[in-house]
């Protein structure tokens, strides 16, 4: 099934970042989502509930932690914290990394880059890079029993055919050294992991796993990393995880099936994850955010096994791949597992697969697409009047050119204008009676150039005007009025309370920890930075304790002097989906004519 933007994921994601993308839920469950640095989520669902069906667009954080903030009476003590530093752990405590290496010597054909001790995360950071392939590798060692491995891969799409998708789940469909059709339903029955999945994101895919147990830990990397680099792909899995036409009887209309197509028919279904969608494609019109990666059903059919198979060879290859060890296992022995496969391989220039940046818009724009409903629904929603949805939508800087202070203050603004129904931005889009519920992730920086988006459902035609017009006013009033102390110090202690506790719930840490770092290694930029906070969370509490107007400034910049805004508004259609199959069956027929000539 797929999920849309914000999507919460085991109770690791209440806890330090947002998720979205396209899950596979087949006899194993394969899913993917987009995911924020930790400085980026703390923040409260902007809707009071979440919904229970398989695809919806709601940011969320932890609940709100009020019974344990650390002072009630703020208003007159400046902003620090009580919060204690992280103690440095004993030698025990760092796991086993390779005893006295040094930088640029080299074990099992990998050599040391870098070596640091972060005391956020109590953990020896060991940066190699394969000596052969040029594969970086980033082996995280302390003593936590938890191991995860990670194998990430730049995977940008061009059209939105879902070929990373499609991917993400044909690789997992047997390879050369385990040539079973599902290796991880053997692995689900026998294994004893802590998590076996598989993400794709607008412009990589990932492939973790976890596990407690060391012989097991390492017989998971073992399958994962045959599957990635050596998957026994052809026709037949594109046909069964992408499309294929299906014909039930020689009288019977032909008909699209396929794992990814029927996943992502039920995706478009859902509004709020098109708007999300479009919201990104709208702001990033010209690289590759522009596009669909799960896939767009109408030219998901359009995928041939040439590009399919091309675009593995082009990204499936150890250059453009990042590998990721954590955990309290021997670093020796994690250098010689990768070496076992990257040794197959030579290096490749891989630049073509880097991300671009969108240039950024010299005017704001405003846009209205329709979105399927059944008679039935409009009926209802005309009685009430309350029949559209519309965000607005901001495209910031790149995240690897910002100070850390500075997006962790973006992270204290967001969280004090949007995280309860008390806060400013919140009440002022509910007071207005606009619409009846907040919509929209808030900020985001999973993509390269983060993102800002807030709105409405349940609005009246031709109110996304007055929604702009009303987010833009309130952002000009906070930035000239400023929030209490008392506020910023509540969302101040909320963030770095959760960044201390780094309380990940069942979701492994380990694997929060490589998507955090994930937001910048990607984009060849240091991926350590997003592990540490302290010093740029001790910058921001003694410039905010200065009486800087911090908040002010930021939504000057981002928000209130940023031409790059895309207001997206969705009106119901009642005629839409009957065009939609008619399209298709008249595609169909066409298609069935030509097979039998």
């Amino acid at each position: 099934m797929t999920v849309s933007r914000y999507r919460l994921l085991h109770q690791y994601l209440l806890h330090s970042t947002k998720i979205s993308c396209h899950f596979k839920m087949s006899s194993v469950s394969t899913l993917a989502f987009t995911c924020t640095p930790f400085f980026s989520a703390f923040k409260l669902p902007l809707s009071s509930s979440l919904s229970s069906s398989s695809s919806f667009s709601t940011p969320f954080s932890l609940p709100n932690p009020s019974s344990r903030r650390l002072s009630s009476t703020l208003s007159s003590i400046p902003i620090t914290s009580s919060l204690s530093t992280p103690q440095s752990p004993t030698k025990h405590q760092l796991g086993s990394p390779i005893p006295n290496a040094s930088v640029n010597s080299i074990h099992s054909n990998f050599k040391l880059l870098r070596s640091e001790y972060i005391s956020e995360i109590s953990s020896i950071a060991n940066i190699w890079i394969h000596t052969k392939t040029n594969t970086e590798l980033l082996s995280i060692c302390n003593n936590d029993e938890n191991k995860v491995f990670g194998t990430v891969l730049r995977t940008p799409p061009s059209n939105s055919y879902g070929v990373p998708h499609i991917l993400e789940h044909s690789v997992l469909c047997g390879s050369r050294k385990y040539p079973v059709k599902e290796p991880f339903v053997e692995l689900m029955k026998s294994s004893l992991n802590t998590f076996l999945n598989a993400f794709t994101y607008p412009d990589k895919t990932c492939y973790p796993v976890a596990s407690c147990n060391l012989q097991d830990f390492y017989n998971l990397v073992d399958v994962y990393l045959d599957a990635v680099f050596f998957p026994r792909l052809s026709p037949d899995v594109l046909a069964q995880e992408g499309h294929h036409l299906e014909l039930e009887s020689v009288e019977s209309e032909l008909r699209y099936k396929g794992v990814v197509f029927n996943e992502m028919k039920g995706a478009f279904s859902d509004p709020e994850r098109v708007l999300a969608s479009l919201s990104q494609q709208l702001l990033f019109p010209d690289i590759t955010y522009g596009v669909e990666s799960g896939g767009d059903p109408k030219v998901i059919p359009q995928l041939t096994w040439k590009e399919f198979s091309e675009f593995h060879s082009k990204y499936y290859h150890p250059s453009n791949a990042r590998l990721y060890f954590y955990g309290d296992d021997d670093e020796l022995k994690r250098l010689q597992k990768a070496d076992e496969f990257l040794q197959e391989f030579e290096q490749r220039d891989v630049s073509d697969s880097c991300v671009g940046l969108q240039q950024k818009f010299e005017s704001p724009k405003m846009v209205s697409f329709p979105y399927p409903v059944s008679k039935d629904e409009r009926d209802v929603r005309l009685e009430k009047k309350k029949q559209c949805m519309a965000t607005v939508n901001w495209m910031m800087d790149e995240i690897v050119s910002m100070k850390d202070e500075e997006l962790v203050a973006l992270s204290i603004l967001d969280h004090v204008m949007t995280s309860n129904s008390g806060s400013p931005l919140y009440k002022a889009l509910i007071d207005s009676e606009f619409g009846e519920e907040v919509i929209g992730g808030g900020l985001e920086m999973d993509l390269r150039q983060m993102v800002y988006s807030i709105g409405l459902k349940g609005m009246d035609e031709n109110s996304a005007e007055k929604l702009e017009r009303l987010v833009l006013d309130t952002l000009k009033r906070l930035s000239e009025d400023g929030f209490s102390k008392e506020v910023i110090m509540s969302s101040l202690n909320t963030i770095e309370f959760r960044l201390r506790e780094n309380n990940t719930g069942s979701f492994p840490r380990g694997l929060a920890l490589m998507l955090r770092s994930m937001t910048t290694w990607l984009h060849d930029s240091d991926p350590l930075s997003p592990l540490k906070y302290e010093n740029a969370l001790e910058n921001v509490k003694i410039r905010l304790n200065s009486g800087e107007n911090v908040l002010g400034e930021l939504i000057r910049k981002y928000f209130l002097e940023n031409s790059h805004r895309v207001v997206v508004e969705l009106k119901p259609d009642v005629e839409m989906e009957m065009r939609e199959e008619m399209r298709e069956k008249q595609e169909l027929k066409n298609r069935r004519e030509r097979l039998s000539k």
